[in-house]
C-alpha cells in the first residue's frame, strides 16, 4: 500500500477539502455580509437620515444639513452655484452613488424636494472599518475555530484507523505461499487493536492458518500422486510391452494390448497435466531452453500409435523454428493433448503441424465442429462426438488452463466435416541459438 493510496492520506485529503470548503463558504458569507452592510444597511441609514432632515426642515426652514463624524451633508437651493459643493458631487443626479476610491470612495445619497437638493456622504473609511470589525474579525475567529476542530478531528480519526493501517501493513508483508500469521495472534497484537479491528485480525489469523493447511495438503498430494500414480502405470505399460513381444499373442490380443498401451499413455499425460495444474502459483518445474521443432517431433512420435491403423499421415512443416524458455513438461503436455485430439477425430487424411516463429499450428482433416460445438470445446468432459471411445473430453480444457497460466494464447477454428485448426502462440519466443 503506497502513501498515495493509503488510508491516512485519504483522511487527510478529506479534512483539507472539508476545511477549504468551510473557509470558502465563510469568505462568501463575509463578502455577502459586506455587500449587505454597504448597499442595504448604509443606504437605509442615509434614507432615514434624509427623511429626518426633511422633517426638521419643514419644522424649521433654517435647519442645517447633518454634519457628524461618519456623515457629511450639503443643501443646495435650486439654481444656486454648485461650486460650493465638493467636486465629485457636482454632477451627481438624484439617487444613490458609490464614489471611486480616487475620489474618496464615499457612499452618496442625493435627494431633491421642492427647490432644494440634499447631498449626504457616508465616509468610506467607516464602511471599511465596519466591514473589518463585523466581517473580517468574526471570519478569522470562525476559521481558527474550524481549523482547530478539523485538526483535532483528524488526529482522532488517524488514531482510530491506526490499527487498521497496522493490520494492512502486516498482511501486505505476507508471502502468499507462506503467510506469517503468527503476528496476528491475540498475544502479539498492539494494545490499541480492539473492536472491529480485533475481529478482523482474528479472522485473518484463522484464514492464514487455513491457507497454510491447504498449501501443505496440496504439497502432500502432488508429492504422493507423483509417485503413487505413476508407478502402477509404469508397471502396466511394461507388462503390456512384454506381452506384445510374445509371438503367441493372437491379433485380437494384440489389439487389446494396443488399447491398453494407448490408455496408459493417456493416463500418464493426464496425470502430468493435473500435477502441473494442482500446484499453486508457478509449476515448480525449472524452465529449459526448448527448440520448437524438437518438441513437435517428440509429440508426433508419441501420437503415431494412435493413427497406426488409420489412413492418416502425421506431418511436420517447419516454416521458421524458434526457441522458448519454459518447463519442458508443460509444453509437452499442451502439444500432446492438441495433437492427440486431432488424431482421435481424424479418420482419414492428415494431421499436419506447422511451426512458424512464435507459433505452432495443428491442422487436421477430421470431423470438424459446428460453431455451436466450437463454443463448448473448452468445457471439461465435453466431446464433439460422444459416440467415439477415444479421449476423455478433458484435453482441451487442460490446454486452455495451461495457456492461461503461462500466457500462451490458444485459438481454435473449425468447420463441420472439413477439419479443425488449433493455433498456439508463444509471445516469449526467441530465434534459435539465442541465450
Amino acid at each position: 500500500m503506497t502513501d498515495a493510496s493509503g488510508l491516512r492520506r485519504k483522511i487527510w485529503i478529506a479534512f483539507i477539502l472539508q476545511a477549504a470548503a468551510i473557509s470558502f463558504a465563510a469568505v462568501l458569507g463575509v463578502y455577502g455580509a459586506s455587500a449587505v452592510l454597504k448597499h442595504l444597511l448604509i443606504q437605509r441609514a442615509l434614507t432615514e437620515e434624509a427623511t429626518h432632515f426633511w422633517h426638521r426642515s419643514d419644522a424649521n426652514p433654517a435647519a442645517t444639513a447633518p454634519n457628524t463624524f461618519n456623515m457629511t451633508g450639503f443643501v443646495l437651493e435650486h439654481g444656486a452655484d454648485r461650486s460650493a459643493l465638493p467636486e465629485p458631487l457636482r454632477r451627481l443626479p438624484v439617487g444613490f452613488h458609490s464614489l471611486p476610491r480616487a475620489q474618496g470612495g464615499a457612499l452618496v445619497l442625493v435627494e431633491q424636494r421642492d427647490d432644494r437638493t440634499l447631498y449626504l456622504l457616508f465616509k468610506q473609511e467607516q464602511v471599511d472599518a465596519l466591514a473589518f470589525w463585523f466581517g473580517v474579525v468574526p471570519l478569522a475567529l470562525v476559521l481558527v475555530v474550524v481549523y482547530v476542530i478539523a485538526w483535532s478531528t483528524y488526529r482522532a480519526s488517524r488514531r482510530a484507523v491506526s490499527p487498521v493501517i497496522w493490520l494492512a501493513s502486516q498482511v501486505q508483508r505476507w508471502d502468499p505461499k507462506h503467510p506469517e500469521v503468527s503476528s496476528l495472534k491475540p498475544e502479539n497484537l498492539p494494545v490499541d487493536v480492539e473492536g472491529e479491528t480485533l475481529v478482523l485480525a482474528s479472522s485473518l489469523h484463522d484464514f492464514g492458518n487455513r491457507i497454510e493447511e491447504l498449501v501443505q495438503r496440496e504439497r502432500n498430494f502432488t508429492r504422493d500422486a507423483s509417485h503413487e500414480l505413476r508407478t502402477p502405470l509404469a508397471v502396466i505399460r511394461m507388462a503390456a510391452e512384454m506381452m506384445q513381444a510374445d509371438a503367441v499373442c493372437s491379433p485380437r490380443q494384440q489389439k487389446s494390448l494396443n488399447r491398453i498401451q494407448g490408455a496408459v499413455r493417456d493416463m500418464e499425460t493426464l496425470i502430468e497435466a493435473f500435477l502441473i495444474l494442482a500446484r499453486d502459483g508457478d509449476t515448480g518445474l525449472p524452465p529449459e531452453s526448448l527448440l520448437a521443432s524438437e518438441m513437435v517431433e517428440d509429440a508426433l512420435e508419441q501420437a503415431r500409435p494412435l493413427v497406426a491403423n488409420k489412413p492418416v499421415a502425421l506431418e511436420l512443416r517447419l516454416d521458421a523454428d524458434f526457441q522458448l524458455l519454459a518447463p519442458r513438461r508443460v509444453v509437452s503436455v499442451m502439444l500432446n493433448n492438441l495433437i492427440r485430439n486431432a488424431c482421435y477425430y481424424t479418420d482419414a487424411g492428415h494431421v499436419r503441424v506447422h511451426v512458424g516463429f512464435g507459433e505452432i499450428r495443428i491442422e487436421d482433416t477430421g470431423i470438424g465442429m459446428s460453431s455451436e460445438q466450437l463454443a463448448k470445446v473448452f468445457e471439461p468432459f465435453w466431446r464433439a462426438d460422444i459416440g467415439r471411445q477415444d479421449g476423455q473430453g478433458i484435453g482441451l480444457s487442460i490446454v486452455q488452463r495451461l495457456s492461461q497460466r503461462f500466457g500462451w494464447p490458444v485459438h481454435l477454428a473449425s468447420e463441420a466435416g472439413k477439419g479443425t485448426v488449433a493455433t498456439v502462440r508463444f509471445p516469449q519466443a526467441t530465434p534459435p541459438g539465442t541465450a
